[in-house]
């Protein structure tokens, strides 16, 4: 078993201990879950930001470098359970994260220079 299967398999036992389960839901507790792991992930972006000194006007602020990396690990988990949500297995998650990464490479190339999300349909 490889890292990232590991992880949705410790992300799978969590939701099930609080009483989550993912599998074989349908397209309304689809939705439901699109939504409340989305809002999750906002909040856990904002404590990520709570983490950088972002106020150039206050002095008293440091770099909270330590809770940074737990709030990154904390939307991971929140991501992890957004694949699960969406059917998405490891396989599913790495195959489609190296088709993007070629378009955005192909992006990249090309100068970007106009928006085509048709380039991305088929992942």
């Amino acid at each position: 078993m490889d890292k990232l299967e590991r992880i949705f398999q410790m992300q799978e036992e969590l939701n099930a201990r609080i009483g989550v389960n993912l599998r074989d839901i349908d397209e309304e507790e689809q939705t439901k879950w699109v939504l409340n792991y989305t809002r999750a992930m906002q909040q856990e972006i904002s404590e990520l930001i709570d983490s950088v000194p972002w106020k150039w006007w206050a002095k008293y602020q440091k770099f909270d470098k330590q809770n940074a990396r737990v709030e990154v690990i904390d939307l991971f988990h929140f991501l992890v359970s957004l694949a699960q949500a969406l059917g998405m297995t490891p396989e599913d998650v790495f195959d489609a994260y190296v088709a993007k990464n070629k378009v955005n490479h192909q992006r990249q190339e090309s100068g970007y220079a106009r928006k085509d999300e048709s380039d991305s349909r088929h992942i």
